[in-house]
C-alpha cells in the first residue's frame, strides 16, 4: 500500500485559514478529496494522512467528519493546544473517531519556540508520550535546537518531524541544520516526513538536484524505518504540481534503495507510525 502521507484540505469559507489570502492566488480556494483523486491513481497511491492547516479545534472536527465520506482518507492529524487547560477533553473527544490518528504542534508560528519547554508544555506532552500518541512535530529548521532540548526531556515521544523541519533549499544553507537534525535523529521514536521541501526551494527555478544532499542526509540520519513519504498537496502548487514532488523524491534516493526500502518510504512506515 503506497499512502501519501502528509496533505491537507480546507473549505475557505469554514474562515479558519487566516494564511490563505487572495495573494496566494493558487491556494486561494477550496480544495477537496475529488480534486486530488486523478493525482492518487496515476501514483498508485491508496490513500493519505490528512493533516490539519489551521489551529482550530473546529478545523479537526471538520476534517474528521470529511474523513467520513472520503475512502482515501486514511487518517485525520488533528490540532491541540497543548497550553489549553482544556486540551485533554479535546483529544478524548478526537480518539472516538476512528480516522483519529495524532495531532500535530505548529512550532513554526510561535514567536519563541523555547515556550515548547515551559514546564506545562513538557508534562502535557509527556503523558500523550506514555499514552504513545503519534504526534507531528511543525518546526523550522532555525527551531530545531529548541525541539532537541525538549526531546531529551520526552525522550519516548512517538513524534514525526514535518517537511524535514524546513531547511533553507533556496539558500543552498546545510547546516547547522544537518547536524541538529541527526540529534533529532538520535531519539529512536523520531520519524521524519520527506514532505514540504519544494515550497523551501526557489519556487521558479529549483531543479531536481537541489534536492538531493538533502533527501540523501534524511536518509542517512533516520534509516529506511523511519522515513514517511508526503508530497504537502495542494501547498506544494506554490512551487510544483503533485507529479513534480514525486519525481524529486524518486530522483534523489540512492541508488542502492530496492524494493523493500522504497516500500517502506512510501507507505510501511506512515501505517506504522499511524497505527493504521
Amino acid at each position: 500500500m503506497r499512502i501519501d502521507a502528509h496533505q491537507h484540505y480546507w473549505k475557505l469559507d469554514r474562515d479558519d485559514y487566516g494564511w490563505i489570502t487572495p495573494e496566494l492566488q493558487v491556494l486561494y480556494r477550496d480544495f477537496m478529496p475529488a480534486d486530488l483523486e486523478k493525482h492518487l491513481r496515476d501514483n498508485d497511491i491508496s490513500g493519505t494522512i490528512t493533516v490539519q492547516a489551521a489551529p482550530t479545534i473546529e478545523e479537526t472536527d471538520y476534517l474528521l467528519t470529511l474523513a467520513e465520506g472520503a475512502d482515501s482518507i486514511l487518517g485525520v492529524v488533528g490540532w491541540l493546544d497543548l497550553f489549553d487547560p482544556g486540551q485533554r477533553g479535546h483529544f478524548q473527544r478526537f480518539r472516538q473517531h476512528p480516522k483519529f490518528v495524532g495531532f500535530r504542534i505548529m512550532i513554526q508560528d510561535m514567536p519563541d519556540a523555547n515556550r515548547i519547554l515551559e514546564p506545562a508544555f513538557v508534562e502535557a506532552l509527556r503523558e500523550y508520550a506514555e499514552e504513545d500518541v503519534p504526534v507531528d512535530l511543525l518546526v523550522k529548521a532555525d527551531q530545531l535546537g529548541a525541539l532537541n532540548l525538549l526531546l531529551e526531556q520526552v525522550p519516548g515521544l512517538r513524534s514525526v518531524i514535518d517537511h524535514i523541519a524546513k531547511p533553507k533549499i533556496a539558500e543552498g544553507l546545510f547546516e547547522p541544520w544537518a547536524e541538529q537534525l541527526k540529534r533529532a535523529a538520535s531519539h529512536p521514536n523520531i520519524c521524519c516526513k520527506l514532505s514540504g521541501m519544494v515550497t523551501e526551494a526557489d519556487h521558479r527555478t529549483w531543479k531536481k538536484e537541489h534536492f538531493t544532499r538533502y533527501v540523501r542526509h534524511v536518509l542517512e540520519a533516520f534509516g529506511p524505518r523511519r522515513v514517511l513519504f508526503g508530497t504537502d498537496w495542494p501547498v506544494c502548487l506554490l512551487a510544483a504540481g503533485y507529479d513534480d514532488v514525486v519525481d524529486i523524491l524518486e530522483q534523489a534516493l540512492p541508488d542502492t534503495w530496492g524494493k523493500h526500502e522504497r516500500a517502506r518510504l512510501y507507505g510501511d512506515n506512515a501505517k506504522e507510525f499511524y497505527k493504521l
